[in-house]
């Protein structure tokens, strides 16, 4: 070759290592796999189901929009061990990531009894701890405050409106606080799964378990014994006991077992010694009850139950089964215990998207004429004109919907400035 002709060659391939170099960034940014597995996978867990850092699923992080969670990634998160990107990855790999952890697991990561059991850590022994609150206040005026923007919980004398103390706490804390009857002991659930036991009298953290990889709420029975979690992944239930053994998993599914549920929200029933439980994609009610004294459960059609017709099953911590026509998104009890009021999925004609449940005869009584989407479980219920009424936001649209709970009729609508999340009231 001439000199001509070997400058030629030597630029073209010059050219081409360049090309060769670029396309091997574009892959890059276009393989979060593989920077997941660099970058995050020591924190997060291989499959993303979490481990010092929370689970990285698209059902832990419907609350995080896509901007935010690319923020994260970019910049870390203050006062944690989340250190931001930007120094080690390109604009491109880091966009490639925030989008790659909106997407399923596949295969889809399993979360067995087994998983539970080995999840427990328990960091004291509250048999071994004063049976006294250490510090100066009414231990049943107290506010637990959840902090979602840091991860903390602060106590707060309910008289003086001072501070007590103020503990970091489980990634995205959900559902509510739950207490012990005597109100020493606190239980949170967090949305990656994880239930904490803290004793607010001594100040200590009792005992963790990971009931789930995704959970929307948990309930603690009236005599302090169980501890239900709901679980949107996997589609479960899991019972514990006061200190968080695992006692039990219940699959959220058909009596047949062919289709399974998220479950949306489970309460307790003290009255009644159960747990409601509602389901996110099978059209029934669930009562699993915690009384050892429960009736037989049978669930087919009895002429008469007196006489043991058809087949039986244990009531206690059995699966009473109240079939519906839709799904109920969340709900809320009359003070009878007898009715449950639920809100299922908006209708797109507007039509009405509440009803009420006898849980006694198993069957809806009753339409309530409530439209867009109403927010039962933070309703509240107060005396008006010689019945009780129900006060309902609406999380659709600006209005209170208030119903007469003996006709079950509108009362009166309320117009707001706009939808409504929480209500409260003095009773």
């Amino acid at each position: 070759l001439s000199m001509r002709q070997r400058s030629s060659l030597a630029l073209r391939v010059a050219l081409a290592a360049v090309l060769l170099l670029v396309g091997v960034d574009r892959v890059r940014a276009a393989d979060p796999d593989a920077l997941y597995a660099q970058h995050c996978a020591a924190c997060h867990g291989a499959q993303r189901i979490g481990a010092m850092g929370p689970a990285l699923l698209p059902e832990s992080l419907e609350r995080l929009r896509r901007p935010e969670a690319l923020k994260v990634i970019t910049q870390g998160r203050v006062a944690t061990q989340m250190l931001g990107f930007r120094d080690k990855l390109a604009a491109e790999e880091m966009a490639a990531l925030a989008a790659w952890i909106y997407t399923p697991v596949s295969p889809a990561p399993m979360w067995a009894d087994a998983d539970i059991r080995a999840s427990r850590v328990q960091t004291a022994d509250s048999s071994k701890l004063p049976n006294k609150p250490a510090w100066r206040a009414d231990p049943m005026n107290l506010f637990v405050v959840v902090e979602g923007g840091d991860h903390h919980v602060s106590l707060v004398d309910g008289d003086r409106f001072e501070p007590i103390h103020r503990f970091a706490s489980r990634y995205a804390l959900h559902g509510g606080p739950k207490f012990s009857p005597d109100g020493r002991f606190v239980y949170f659930g967090s949305r990656d799964g994880w239930i904490t036991k803290y004793d607010l009298w001594n100040l200590a953290l009792v005992a963790e378990v990971r009931a789930g990889l995704n959970t929307r709420n948990v309930a603690v029975s009236a005599d302090g014994r169980w501890v239900l979690a709901a679980n949107y992944f996997p589609h479960t239930l899991a019972l514990f006991d006061a200190e968080l053994n695992l006692v039990k998993t219940f699959a959220a599914t058909t009596l047949d077992g062919k289709t399974s549920s998220r479950v949306s929200a489970v309460y307790d029933a003290a009255p009644r010694r159960s747990f409601i439980v509602a389901l996110k994609d099978i059209a029934e009610l669930w009562e699993i009850s915690y009384d050892p004294k429960a009736e037989d459960i049978f669930d087919g059609l009895v002429h008469d139950y007196r006489m043991r017709e058809g087949l039986s099953k244990p009531g206690f911590l059995g699966v009473k089964r109240t079939r519906l026509e839709e799904p109920l998104d969340d709900f809320f009890f009359d003070q009878s215990y007898r009715h449950v009021l639920g809100a299922t999925r908006p209708k797109a004609d507007g039509q009405p998207s509440a009803q009420v449940v006898n849980l006694d005869i198993r069957r809806k009584i009753a339409e309530l004429a409530v439209a867009g989407m109403p927010h039962l479980g933070s309703g509240i219920t107060f005396a008006w004109n010689g019945t009780t009424v129900l006060a309902s936001p609406n999380l659709k649209d600006g209005a209170l919907d208030v119903i007469d709970m003996k006709t079950w009729k509108p009362v009166r609508t309320i117009k707001t400035p706009g939808p409504g999340f929480f209500m409260r009231s003095h009773e």
